[in-house]
């Protein structure tokens, strides 16, 4: 039973984690307009994503423009809307798996130990497709900081990270530690059991009666 719980617990947080993965795939702030130093900016903030830039001006109208062409965009955002849609792809997929081969389904019921196998395979699946959202978001990240922190860059063109980004961090780690829980396999036998054997015959007193 202790078992089926942390695989419950396992599919509710990687869950989570592919909620908050498409959340940061769709939100535009990614990065934000800096307001370090002398830049103070205070009548527009601007943000960009990996779908659209936005302006908020200080009246509270926000105006976005989708970019127009896919091969002028930069590498980092080709880059991570890849590796986020395939985060996303895989996380779905892993989903589907792990309800199989969790011991709360009834699904194979009957082959535990294929089940646990099943289970197993929604896990690393899980932690891949985790994995790949961090990369995702990571690459991005690094990128805003080497800009923001480059002597070529200017002031008021600088930018931080956006809260895309936190969002899309939080989620691949949920994602990795719930694939983690549903690779643990506390299983000992077929049944979830330690395997009983049946006690040993007294051969000595049989051969002297």
């Amino acid at each position: 039973m202790a078992h089926a719980g942390l695989q419950l617990l396992g599919f509710i947080l990687a869950f989570l984690g592919f909620i908050g993965t498409m959340t940061s795939t769709i939100m535009v702030e990614w990065k934000a307009s800096s307001y370090a130093g002398d830049n103070i900016i205070t009548a527009q903030a601007l943000y960009e994503g990996l779908w659209k830039t936005c302006a908020s001006q200080s009246t509270g109208q926000v105006q976005c423009k989708v970019y127009d062409s896919l091969l002028q965009l930069p590498g980092n955002i080709q880059g991570t809307r890849g590796l986020m849609l395939a985060s996303l792809l895989l996380c779905a997929i892993s989903m589907l798996v792990a309800v199989v081969g969790m011991k709360c389904t009834t699904c194979m019921a009957e082959q535990p130990e294929q089940k646990d196998k099943v289970a197993l395979a929604g896990g690393v699946v899980f932690i891949f497709s985790g994995l790949l959202a961090l990369v995702g978001t990571s690459w991005y990240g690094h990128d805003v900081a080497e800009e923001f922190y480059s002597p070529f860059t200017p002031t008021n063109s600088r930018f931080e990270f956006g809260q895309a980004l936190y969002v899309g961090w939080a989620a691949a780690c949920l994602i990795i530690i719930g694939g983690a829980f549903l690779c643990c396999n506390c299983s000992a036998g077929p049944s979830g059991k330690a395997p009983r054997y049946p006690p040993a015959s007294s051969a000595a007193g049989r051969d002297y009666v």
